[in-house]
């Protein structure tokens, strides 16, 4: 698949970039670390990045702003998206082909070409094999390209904590920092946090419950976002606040928007995608999230993670 992917990069003199919705390091690690790995590679060709922007990561990479016109005839890759409807900005359907880079489960298949690895650990570590497969076949890597992949493998892997880290993640990481860039940097603007979001985690702390000695739960309104002075893509991101509790095997995290309610699933064992596709959303099956709009939604999302926690205890 690798060989096909590169056969259509060579091809096309057009090259348009997506990734998901609500965007994360791994998606803009993937996205941007793959733009310049062509730019470096191929000088003549155009490469454009799109999508829309977090404030919060714009220190990683800024999406280009480009017209219909461009799609046409062009190659489309799409980077860490498992579902078509989660891809930011519509227009990739307007390209001449579709190619889909994936780690998570492939439930929804689209693309003319797919190359999924539900073992890897993030999409930048993907795009690393990639850069290795065809670094004799003139692929290029760049120290922003390198800066980029990292702070993706970083993001998803939770600075090398979570169970999907492996050997060969941090080989990849250790052959990224060989270029140059400074990892301190990453780090330091990926886990910096404002004081408002900071006291946040402190009112997440206090009143997360915790159901059947094994299930983590708080639902954020929109009152207390208002109180706080955060919105849900800044308080999302205290997820893992109170992972570290004794026993705790899962837990979800609900945030109110103007129009739905955000739901992030996170498990130490427990399968959660497989609630997250219930309800109108899917991932990893360790990390999943998902979108509900009532009460009633959100305690049927509580009831369904409760009753896997009761199975993967009773194995």
């Amino acid at each position: 698949m690798k060989d096909q992917i590169l056969d259509e990069i060579q091809q096309y003199d057009r090259i348009i970039i997506h990734r998901h919705v609500r965007p994360d390091p791994d998606a803009l690690g993937s996205q941007g670390g793959l733009a310049n790995i062509l730019k470096a590679s191929f000088p003549n060709k155009e490469i454009y990045v799109v999508g829309e922007e977090d404030p919060s990561l714009t220190f990683l990479n800024k999406m280009d702003s480009i017209e219909d016109h461009l799609y046409e005839g062009a190659l489309v890759i799409i980077c860490d998206t498992a579902n078509a409807p989660r891809i930011s900005e519509s227009r990739y359907s307007l390209g001449d082909m579709t190619i889909k880079i994936d780690h998570h489960p492939n439930e929804d298949p689209y693309g003319d070409l797919i190359w999924v690895d539900t073992s890897a650990s993030s999409v930048s570590e993907m795009i690393m094999e990639f850069y290795l497969f065809g670094k004799e076949k003139g692929l290029r890597l760049n120290d922003q390209a390198a800066r980029l992949l990292y702070a993706g493998i970083v993001g998803d892997t939770g600075r090398f904590l979570y169970p999907s880290t492996s050997e060969k993640t941090h080989r990849y990481a250790a052959l990224l920092l060989e270029t140059g860039f400074s990892p301190s940097e990453i780090h330091e603007n990926l886990y910096k946090s404002p004081e408002k979001l900071v006291r946040l985690n402190g009112y997440v702390l206090q009143h997360f419950t915790i159901f059947d000695g094994r299930v983590g739960y708080i639902h954020l309104s929109k009152e207390t976002l208002d109180e706080f002075h955060v919105n849900a893509s800044e308080a999302s991101l205290l997820v893992n606040s109170f992972s570290q509790v004794e026993g705790l095997l899962a837990w979800v995290f609900f945030v109110d928007e103007p129009d739905q309610i955000r739901v992030r699933l996170r498990s130490k064992g427990p399968i959660v995608n497989q609630i997250a596709a219930q309800f109108n959303g899917g991932g990893h099956p360790r990390a999943s999230g998902a979108t509900v709009y009532t009460k009633e939604e959100t305690l049927a999302v509580l009831n369904a993670l409760r009753e896997a926690c009761t199975a993967f205890s009773s194995k």
